[in-house]
């Protein structure tokens, strides 16, 4: 099973429907780690592109491959190809496949008129080791932190004739903010009956502006840090539970910063730690508060914290409570493979997440 015996396998979607399950209709050998799940996803996507080039019709692509998230995989052209493990090998045969969409966008003479942006969802998930899971370089710990090697990520955006190639931006940027931003592109406005919280960085891509935006760095429904130009301060520091950590689930391998990376949840909202993230991108040395810097720093932070939680229009949780009875037993489609699995006895509980 994908996390315990007592789930079903990850279901496998196209658009809404699920077309299959890891392991099943999707083979992924676990003790070689090799799938063409990844070739899967990318002959979809060029067939996809391909019927909507021809018939002229303007489309919006999500393609989420997934090799680099466990269970790493890769197709046999590529395990063993890389000096990283089979992680090494599913990063080379994404790059490869993101190279064959572009060249598809050329091809069909489209790629003036196509906006790509390519991301990720978090640093890499140290836990799993160098050669599952990848490297955050200088940066403090990793995935499921508010660290910056949890959180930090680049960003590539592509649209010949409208961004210089070779572009290089220092801009804070959130995954909120494609939906603005791609909206803008578009010329669509942002809808006005609802709260948006990201922002429209079209202006950034395409005139190479800055925007001086805060980034809220949650864990949870705990806003732990923040950041504002260069500075970070974090109100709340943790790595993961001692229950973890014990259980041999390290999300700061080799890294130690005291009082920071500890393992219960410690808190500063009275005094913050601030760093520089310029000249101190691991989050090594705090400011101390005693300097001008400091001060400067938090005068600055400070308000912005305070018109973020003033402005907050809080929705209803979505994960607070957990149930194996929503656990992807018969999705959408299901009954098209006979593939629908009987559900538990719906009896939910408080979740406790120990992250």
């Amino acid at each position: 099973m994908a996390w315990c015996s007592q789930l079903p396998n990850i279901p496998v979607y196209n658009n809404s429907q699920m077309v299959g399950r890891y392991y099943e209709e999707f083979e992924i050998d676990k003790k070689t780690g090799e799938s063409n799940l990844t070739q899967i996803y990318l002959k979809e996507g060029l067939d996809f592109i391909f019927h909507q080039a021809k018939a002229r019709r303007p489309f919006f692509l999500y393609w989420a491959a997934d090799a680099t998230h466990a269970p790493v995989y890769a197709s046999k052209r590529f395990l063993g190809k890389s000096q990283r493990g089979r992680y090494g090998d599913a990063v080379m045969e994404l790059d490869d496949s993101v190279g064959q969409i572009l060249n598809s966008l050329r091809d069909l003479g489209i790629d003036k008129d196509t906006f790509v942006f390519f991301t990720s969802d978090n640093g890499a998930a140290l836990m799993s080791g160098p050669k599952q899971s990848g490297s955050n370089g200088p940066f403090l710990c990793g995935k499921e932190t508010t660290f910056e090697g949890g959180m930090r990520e680049p960003a590539i955006a592509w649209w010949p004739g409208h961004i210089p190639a070779g572009t290089v931006s220092q801009q804070l940027g959130s995954v909120m903010d494609l939906f603005s931003t791609s909206l803008s592109l578009a010329g669509l406005n942002v809808p006005e009956d609802r709260a948006i919280d990201g922002l429209d960085l079209s202006p950034v891509l395409l005139n190479n502006t800055h925007v001086n935006r805060p980034i809220f760095y949650y864990r949870g429904n705990e806003m732990m840090a923040v950041r504002l130009g260069p500075y970070k301060a974090h109100y709340w520091t943790w790595s993961n539970s001692w229950e973890e950590f014990n259980q041999g689930i390290d999300f700061c391998p080799g890294q130690e910063v005291a009082g920071v990376t500890t393992h219960t949840q410690q808190e500063h909202t009275m005094q913050p730690i601030i760093f520089h993230l310029g000249r101190d991108p691991g989050e090594k040395y705090p400011i101390s508060v005693l300097t001008k810097e400091y001060q400067d720093a938090l005068s600055r932070i400070t308000p912005v914290v305070v018109k973020h939680k003033n402005g907050l229009v809080p929705g209803l949780p979505q994960l607070n409570m957990c149930d194996l009875a929503v656990m992807n037993w018969a999705p959408p489609g299901c009954e098209k493979l006979g593939k629908c699995l009987k559900a538990p006895k719906s009896q939910p509980w408080k979740c406790d997440w120990p992250h």
